[in-house]
């Protein structure tokens, strides 16, 4: 097996910070990530050229989920959060090019190898506001606990972000964390990756899942949106790829063929249909389903 290709999941974190580095060079960059370069390494580069071309939908994924979440971000601190912890962060780096209140806890926990290239490569970087590293494994379960009583002990309303990190893990292992989550009151807003049961389809027939077979899609909830009630969790804001796609004029890489038919069977289709294949993925904003006092 070439070393260009995914080994593992935290390598989806190089991939990723290729993918805004070279959105970051485009003339109508949809934002600009200076950093993204330097952490993405050409381990990023490589990874990203070892893809078949059928994989071309996951780049312009990123660049979409970096805006949807960017903009939940800002609307959450307009509305009271004062600490983001953002759990599986990889080599995000918000805290750097996001215009962030000084005040602002940013908390960023990771396997100590990503923490610790972060550190390395970022060094002379000034973050924007109060960022803290941890490097922890969040599988354990009694150091995740621990984590989050010490935030929310110390957080007015956190605002807990997991892209792209609960696709990678198994259904029980999700709910254990949302469980977690809900049982802290001032964690009143969860970030979670959306996939509906057609685009786990649409990822297996056109090669995605043969391409990252070392780092497979994990969670595929039949009821998604079941799946977090019963965990505590109700949605307040949904915002799905190809909606914002359209209010950002930056469309799917889709060949113009593509394209061409879906536009054609768009016109065919019911109105419920229609919808259905705008909100084939995305991002929910959760919030706990029960009041804390």
């Amino acid at each position: 097996m070439s070393d260009a290709t995914i080994q593992n999941v935290p390598d989806t974190a190089f991939m990723a910070a290729a993918y805004r580095a070279i959105e970051s060079e485009r003339p109508d960059a949809l934002f600009r990530d200076p950093l993204a370069d330097k952490l993405a390494g050409e381990r990023g580069r490589a990874i990203i050229a070892s893809l078949p071309p059928q994989a071309m939908m996951g780049g312009w994924t990123v660049i979409i989920r970096t805006c949807i979440i960017d903009a939940l971000i800002q609307q959450a601190i307009t509305q009271g959060v004062d600490t983001i912890l953002n759990l599986g962060a990889g080599l995000d780096t918000r805290p750097y090019r996001m215009a962030l209140p000084e005040t602002l806890r940013w908390i960023e926990v990771d396997h100590p190898a990503i923490i610790e290239w972060k550190r390395a490569r970022l060094a002379q970087e000034k973050p924007r506001c109060q960022l803290e590293s941890i490097a922890l494994d969040l599988a354990d379960a009694q150091a995740r606990r621990q984590l989050l009583d010490e935030v929310a002990n110390r957080s007015g309303k956190v605002l807990v972000l997991t892209e792209a990190v609960t696709p990678y893990l198994p259904e029980e292992a999700v709910a254990a964390l949302g469980a977690d989550l809900g049982a802290r009151a001032a964690i009143k807003y969860w970030i979670v990756d959306y996939f509906s049961l057609a685009s786990y389809e649409y990822r297996r027939r056109s090669g995605m899942s043969r391409a990252m077979k070392n780092a497979p899609f994990l969670f595929e909830p039949k009821d998604y949106f079941g799946f977090f009630a019963l965990a505590g969790w109700q949605p307040k804001e949904i915002k799905y790829f190809a909606e914002e796609a359209q209010h950002l004029r930056r469309r799917a890489p889709f060949p113009w063929q593509v394209r061409l038919i879906t536009a054609v069977l768009g016109m065919l289709m019911p109105p419920e249909k229609r919808r259905a294949m705008k909100q084939y993925a995305g991002f929910v904003l959760f919030e706990p389903a029960t009041k804390h006092d």
